[in-house]
């Protein structure tokens, strides 16, 4: 089956799970409209030979959609999401993408395609089928994986690493959406375990 490298998201969760660090007295707007890290991508690419056996494509680009589960989508959902451009669905690419733009952190995630999705009305969506195709799969993930990694572990890619390229970001977020005398005591613990020193000048 296909591997998707995704670099657009669409959110179709409700809301239930936790998808910020900046609430209760604290207000930070960052940047989502590329969600994904672009140079992580071009690194994924690179690794695609990495992957053994025929037939077996990495789509360079993609629109994921993320919907809340447990259950599958509707025949409706899923020609709706056909016709926004939806090339893979997951129920698990958010909050993720959010919260580690938040945090400043490179993130990337490569989807692995294990069925139609009940648009294709020959074949329909089961657990039993989505698990055959994820172990046949899982060889090609870990070698993909494993070259990414090995890429990753070159010292030319250490500022990639460290998301040099998103240091400072929610800071100044933060900074400007919420004055001093509106962040909370317990707002600004939560961020100072991530940001030691965030708010201190």
């Amino acid at each position: 089956m296909d591997f998707v490298v995704p670099d657009q998201v669409i959110d179709r969760t409700k809301g239930i799970r936790p998808f910020t660090f900046f609430e209760g007295g604290l207000v930070g707007h960052v940047p989502f409209g590329d969600p994904y890290d672009e140079r992580i991508a071009q690194v994924v690419r690179r690794c695609a030979a990495s992957m053994q056996g025929e037939g077996v494509v990495l789509h360079e680009r993609g629109t994921a959609i993320c919907m809340e589960g447990p259950q599958f989508s509707t025949r409706a959902e899923s020609n709706l999401y056909r016709s926004w451009g939806g090339s893979v669905i997951s129920m698990s690419l958010l909050p993720e993408a959010k919260l580690a733009r938040e945090a400043e952190m490179a993130f990337q995630v490569i989807c692995m395609a294990t069925d139609y999705d009940c648009w294709h009305t020959t074949e329909d969506v089961d657990v039993s089928m989505v698990m055959r195709y994820m172990e046949s799969n899982s060889r090609n993930a870990r070698h993909l994986v494993g070259a990414v990694l090995d890429e990753l572990c070159k010292q030319e890619n250490g500022d990639l690493v460290t998301a040099k390229h998103w240091e400072g970001a929610s800071k100044g977020a933060v900074a400007f959406c919420t004055k001093p005398e509106g962040r909370s005591p317990e707002a600004l613990r939560k961020v100072e375990y991530l940001f030691p020193g965030f708010l201190k000048d």
